[in-house]
């Protein structure tokens, strides 16, 4: 008994461990109910159930904030929500990168909640390695929250002034997709939900394992996901330093998003100015640690504040702007 307990007070960056068992606990837990219950029958998502699914995700964010706040003290809980907050934002744009990716390949709606529920496991491993490299980093070398500070400030005033071209890329030319042709076996169509499918090789004759593009889908919505994770991880590394704050409001806020897809990939052409607010979100964080630099200190009230307002006034400036468009 006595090494469970030890094992289970030992600190693993920076918080004991019992602790991050117990959030891999809830996650693990609420995925589980999620395919084995809610999801057990395959059956496309309307708009009405994915609002209720972020809904119940949402929900169980808070409460683990609420968790926090009563475990580890108010200002980590408002870091948590900050974080929460900003990576459900900045993840936004991502949604419509995956709509893209979904409809490229021809991946029906039946199918869709499959490629984004196990993306999410990819996406629990790849933001852990990150976040621990990033905190590996930051505890190494202070002055590397610095150089987060004038990324997220020039990646702003960048997001801010640059111009929507208005075309999509070509997948078709995508050097993952093509590396996978190449080296691996690939059919052209799908076979239900699988990812995998055992077919006759058109050379051999043998019975050989196949990638569907239901496959190729999820390794490009996990490429997606570490390309916008360049952005996110180090703006709410730019709120907190804490891994265990920084990695559950990322994991938290994923589990949302990802159940909300549903709903946003058919509006995102109406959050027209929330490109705006998510520039002033990266430019105020990234002042923020500037600032810290300079021995001025914002409170983590104040940033949580701040976030909330200038998000809010994006997504409610955009659908004034567009309501037009939904009549």
């Amino acid at each position: 008994m006595e090494p469970l307990i030890s094992f289970l007070t030992t600190p693993f960056l920076g918080t004991v461990a019992w602790q991050w068992l117990l959030f891999l606990a809830i996650v693990l837990a609420i995925l589980a109910f999620d395919l084995g219950v809610l999801h057990r029958e395959e059956h496309e998502i309307e708009v009405r159930e994915s609002f209720l699914l972020y809904g119940g995700y949402f929900a169980v964010g808070m409460l683990f904030g609420l968790w926090v706040w009563f475990q580890m003290g108010s200002a980590s809980a408002l870091e948590f929500y900050t974080g929460f907050l900003i990576e459900q934002s900045l993840s936004m744009d991502n949604v419509f990168v995956m709509a893209m990716i979904l409809g490229f390949f021809g991946i029906p709606r039946i199918y869709q909640h499959r490629v984004l529920f196990w993306g999410i496991l990819g996406v629990i491993v790849l933001r852990a390695i990150m976040i621990g490299l990033g905190a590996a980093l930051v505890q190494e070398f202070e002055w590397i929250l610095y150089v987060f500070g004038v990324f997220l400030l020039f990646s702003g005033i960048k997001m801010f002034f640059s111009k929507d071209e208005g075309e999509h890329p070509d997948l078709t030319q995508n050097k993952m997709v093509n590396f996978i042709r190449r080296h691996f076996r690939v059919t052209d169509d799908l076979h239900g939900s699988k990812f995998f499918v055992r077919l006759p090789d058109g050379k051999t004759g043998k019975v050989v394992l196949f990638a569907t593009p239901l496959f190729l889908a999820l390794v490009l919505i996990e490429l997606a996901d570490l390309v916008f994770a360049v952005d996110s991880v180090p703006a709410i590394f730019a709120i907190t330093q804490d891994p265990f704050i920084v990695y559950t409001s990322n994991i938290f806020a994923i589990l949302g998003l990802r159940s909300l897809y549903f709903a946003l990939a058919a509006m995102m052409h109406r959050f027209v100015y929330l490109k705006y607010a998510l520039a002033l979100v990266l430019v105020f964080i990234g002042s923020k640690i500037l600032l810290h630099g300079l021995d001025i200190k914002i409170h983590a009230g104040v940033s949580l504040g701040v976030t909330f307002a200038l998000l809010t006034g994006g997504v409610l400036l955009s659908l004034y702007g567009t309501r037009k468009q939904a009549s």
